[in-house]
């Protein structure tokens, strides 16, 4: 049996194939593009059935990962870490090199192959979703630091801007802004402008104008304020940037939902308690993978952080927590088991039940996470819709507080 060691860079690859007695059967470097992508596929092919040539990598995802899925080749993502960790067995130096690392990818696959799991491929529903979902979280991201951004900049030179509204990502916070973007230019802003102001743009806020006014007034004075033309310039530009993410996340939530409505599993999971649209392709994109890939529940509580790590040797035992985990799965999950606890009863009492045992929040919501785990994993693999009534554990609990109520 032949293996073979891939080490990708953006613009320069090296293979190496070993047989199984560790011997190099072939070496080669290519370019990252399609002409030697092409040929070093074919090259593989010539060494027998890609069914049977296995390709270690150090990476889950991108276009070389794709191109050999495509081609039939078994894919085994190597962790950079584990890989890192492995490196004394060849060289007491830990030394590397392009050439030496595909060669130490392919023997670290044929001596630790059977411990290692193959790449399973999204289906297109699956990886729409979790394409989708990645990068509204990213544009998320970038909407929370452009929002610190003009928060530092309106903090040292117009002040009373960030406290005449309660977020400054607001719509309303931003028309502000447009219309009075320097102290200067709102030196003349009074009660009744603020009201027309107000109305104008359909403020909804329940704050009386002069409430609106007496924040803006009480707010410190800079002491080394910018000229109004610059600071003009400076705030302008970060709504602008502002105004630009918010109507990107907004159109990835329109994607999204729909994305929803072609995915075979999301009624399944719809009618969990508070999950919401957004929440619930976060699940189906991160989670899904794992419900499908995983051997079993454990294994899945497992790599979504739901489960710790416990640590024995000799008369020490160690309970800890488990970082090596698909962190964007853990975020979220951890985000509907937090909300689903304000609307099932079974919820609320398994993270009431940990905090009375002195768990902290985090910890008890963990708890959580791993008891949903359980029930999403049921309603995956048996096609079956989320149904309370259906739910035991919430069933039980319910007829008991019932039982309670009419004693």
């Amino acid at each position: 049996m032949l293996f073979v060691g891939w080490d990708w860079a953006s613009e320069t690859h090296d293979v190496t194939v070993i047989d199984d007695t560790g011997e190099i059967v072939d070496r080669w470097a290519l370019r990252h593009d399609a002409t030697d992508l092409a040929a070093a596929l074919t090259r593989l092919a010539g060494h027998g059935d890609p069914e049977d040539l296995p390709v270690a990598i150090e990476t889950t995802s991108g276009l070389v990962v794709d191109r050999l899925l495509a081609a039939g080749h078994p894919v085994v993502p190597i962790h950079p870490n584990a890989f890192n960790a492995a490196r004394p067995r060849w060289s007491a130096s830990r030394a590397t090199s392009d050439t030496g690392d595909s060669f130490k990818l392919a023997d670290y696959l044929r001596t630790d192959g059977h411990r290692l799991r193959r790449l399973e491929p999204l289906d297109d529903a699956t990886a729409e979703v979790q394409a989708l979902s990645r990068m509204r979280d990213d544009h998320v991201e970038a909407k929370v630091a452009a929002t610190n951004q003009l928060r530092a900049l309106l903090e040292r030179h117009w002040p009373g801007a960030t406290t005449i509204f309660a977020r400054l990502d607001s719509d309303i916070a931003l028309a502000f802004l447009d219309d009075y973007p320097t102290p200067v230019s709102a030196a003349r802003l009074g009660e009744a402008r603020m009201k027309m102001f107000c109305r104008r743009h359909s403020y909804c806020g329940r704050r009386d104008p002069a409430v609106l006014i007496e924040r803006l007034r009480s707010a410190p004075e800079p002491t080394e304020p910018f000229s109004p033309e610059i600071l003009a310039e400076l705030v302008r530009t970060q709504v602008r940037l502002l105004r630009t993410l918010l109507a990107t996340i907004a159109d990835l939530d329109r994607a999204m939902s729909a994305a929803l409505l072609e995915h075979s599993k999301a009624p399944l999971l719809a009618p969990l308690p508070r999950i919401g649209e957004i929440n619930l392709a976060q699940v189906i994109g991160e989670v899904g993978p794992i419900l499908t890939r995983a051997l079993d529940v454990d294994h899945a509580c497992a790599e979504v952080g739901a489960t710790p790590v416990t640590k024995e040797s000799g008369k020490g035992r160690a309970v800890n927590f488990r970082w090596a985990v698909n962190t964007r799965a853990r975020k979220a999950l951890f985000t509907f088991a937090d909300n689903s606890r304000h609307a099932s009863p079974w919820a609320a009492k398994l993270y009431n039940d940990a905090r009375a045992r002195g768990k902290r929040h985090p910890h008890a919501i963990r708890i959580l996470m791993r008891a949903w785990m359980r029930v999403i994993w049921s309603c995956w693999h048996t096609n079956t819709a989320y149904d309370p009534t259906l739910h035991g554990a919430q069933r039980r609990l319910v007829t008991t507080t019932d039982e309670e109520i009419a004693a």
